[in-house]
């Protein structure tokens, strides 16, 4: 007698959505990790104008050089903004993913815990016809020797 899992199908199915979220949560993170480099190179070459213009003034330059280190910081300071925002909404559908990802986890689990208490049943009922077949073979034993 072969063991056959009634639900097999849906489990199969809820293991396919679990790898595709696998696959769509793995993505958010790329994505995160993208946004966040380009956010970190920003604010990198923000610190080193911002300590290039410095020195500038120490050594002395003019007032229209400064305007326009001004300018172009103002600029950046403008793109920074808008990479944080990024930033912040890649973060969030990352963490939404994730938890996508823990709920397909968590059914695939409980199909499993099912499939596993099936499978333990199959196995009492087998033993219990096992016994059932030794009992009336040892039945049978007694019965010629009679």
């Amino acid at each position: 007698m072969k063991f056959t899992f009634k639900l097999e199908k849906l489990l199969d199915l809820r293991e396919k959505e679990k790898e595709e979220q696998v696959f769509m949560y793995e993505k958010a993170i790329r994505k995160f990790e993208d946004v966040a480099e380009k956010l970190y190179q920003l604010l990198k070459k923000k610190e080193d104008i911002e300590e290039e213009q410095l020195k500038k003034i120490e050594s002395g330059v003019s007032i229209q050089e400064i305007r326009l280190g001004q300018h172009y910081l103002l600029n950046l300071q403008k793109e920074i903004d808008s990479y944080q925002q990024l930033v912040f909404h890649a973060r969030k559908h990352m963490q939404e993913e994730e938890q996508r990802l823990i709920e397909k986890n968590i059914e695939v689990k409980k199909m499993e815990k099912m499939k596993s208490k099936e499978y333990e049943k199959f196995l009492r009922f087998l033993n219990m016809e096992d016994r059932k077949v030794m009992d009336e073979i040892s039945m049978q034993i007694v019965a010629r020797e009679k």
